[in-house]
């Protein structure tokens, strides 16, 4: 089956500025994925007309199909309409109806339809109208030797609505497009290497149809599984069957699938066993309680935290033997033992969670470097403590840790499972 690939264009001096973000090439590209094309480039060009017919140009030798947003409204500045004009070698006229949708909107919202509003009905002679049902700029689709040129309006809402509604069914007819299927698998507590050393075999062993890729981010690594075909369902079973025949030798990193976050499986974790936790943090701030509470209905097993920041808070208000600070240091593993044990006392939940660490980029000492963060969990009368050497970039260690750190509350509850 032929790999049909896309080109984006984005056209408007406002994205090249830095005054709008193009977030539509992004969608495009993820909707497109979704029925087998590849997206081989995207391109920002300015609203001059050399700029756009060069654009249109290159785009055609490298692609089977070029997609445009953006330069479609009715001022002197708005030239992908004649552009493509030139490009395709026709006449721009009156479509009648186009300017029967773009009269009934203007009926509707109770304005008159003026001069400069009429251009926007006006189109390549050349091209397929493609309605727009929440907008006044009409999409564009042309077709030569065997390639497609849409063009879409750059109003995220008005071009979704395009594709969804006409382009993207469009474009199957067209090019009788292959079925593609995701399955990601999420690890966490794993670097990439040593996951990709662990599961190599079974990699190299992959159907020529079922490819692997690594998205490494902060203390995670996503495996993505994307097959090709023709049948969505033979896809999903053969991808399911790989997975469970790499799943034992990593099923210890594995926390969930797809759309799956640590947070939201760590709070079905704690719900489905009936466990609360609570939150001692130094070093990371607040960030882990804030992870936890950002999963909607989490006031069932959260209860609170503090960030006892100072050593006099660790000790005053936490409970922290003074004794313990003078002779470990705050950033020690005795010290956030007391502090997970003390937290889960005072705020009576079932675990306790405690940081601290030197975050940087300013404070470490030859024995505690910039980036060294002790994370204790007490769960009934365990506590397990975890010692972290990280990095001198304060905001990444703060990072890192907050995923460790809700790994190892994972790791505690999935022992209890």
């Amino acid at each position: 089956m032929k790999t049909i690939y896309a080109e984006i264009i984005t056209i408007g001096d406002e994205i090249l500025y830095g005054q709008i973000t193009d977030t539509n090439g992004q969608w495009i590209s993820a909707e497109l994925d979704k029925i087998g094309v590849k997206t081989k480039r995207k391109t920002t060009i300015g609203d001059t007309e050399d700029a756009i017919l060069t654009a249109f140009a290159e785009a055609e030798k490298r692609a089977d199909l070029i997609l445009i947003t953006g330069g479609l409204g009715p001022t002197n500045d708005d030239l992908t309409k004649p552009c493509l004009a030139k490009h395709f070698d026709c006449k721009v006229t009156m479509h009648p109806q186009a300017l029967e949708e773009l009269t009934a909107i203007f009926s509707h919202i109770g304005r008159e339809v003026t001069e400069l509003n009429r251009q926007q009905a006006a189109l390549p002679e050349c091209c397929r109208m493609i309605s727009n049902k929440v907008g006044t700029a009409a999409g564009m689709w042309f077709e030569r030797e065997n390639k497609v040129f849409v063009s879409m309006p750059g109003v995220p809402h008005e071009m979704k609505t395009m594709m969804t509604d006409h382009i993207i069914p469009d474009l199957q007819d067209f090019f009788h497009t292959p079925v593609i299927y995701h399955r990601i698998i999420k690890t966490v507590g794993i670097g990439e290497s040593w996951l990709a050393d662990k599961i190599k075999l079974w990699e190299d062993s992959l159907p020529e149809h079922i490819r692997l890729a690594y998205l490494p981010n902060l203390g995670q690594v996503r495996l993505r599984l994307t097959a090709v075909g023709s049948e969505i369902k033979t896809l999903q079973n053969e991808v399911g069957s790989e997975v469970a025949k790499v799943l034992p030798t990593i099923e210890k990193y594995v926390y969930g699938y797809d759309h799956d976050q640590l947070e939201e499986v760590i709070g079905r974790h704690l719900r489905a066993q009936g466990k609360t936790i609570a939150c001692a943090e130094s070093c990371t701030g607040g960030s882990v309680a804030q992870a936890i509470t950002s999963v909607a209905g989490s006031s069932d097993y959260f209860i609170g935290g503090m960030i006892p920041y100072s050593n006099k808070m660790k000790i005053e208000l936490l409970g922290v033997s003074s004794s313990t600070i003078e002779k470990h240091g705050a950033v020690s593993e005795a010290t956030v033992k007391e502090m997970a044990l003390h937290i889960k006392e005072l705020f009576g939940s079932s675990i306790g969670i405690a940081s601290s660490g030197i975050a940087g980029p300013g404070g470490g000492t030859e024995e505690k470097p910039v980036g060294t963060v002790w994370a204790a969990l007490a769960n009934g009368e365990k506590v397990t403590t975890k010692k972290l050497s990280l990095f001198k970039n304060r905001k990444l260690n703060i990072k890192m840790s907050t995923v460790a750190i809700l790994n190892l509350i994972r790791q505690s509850l999935i022992q209890n499972d």
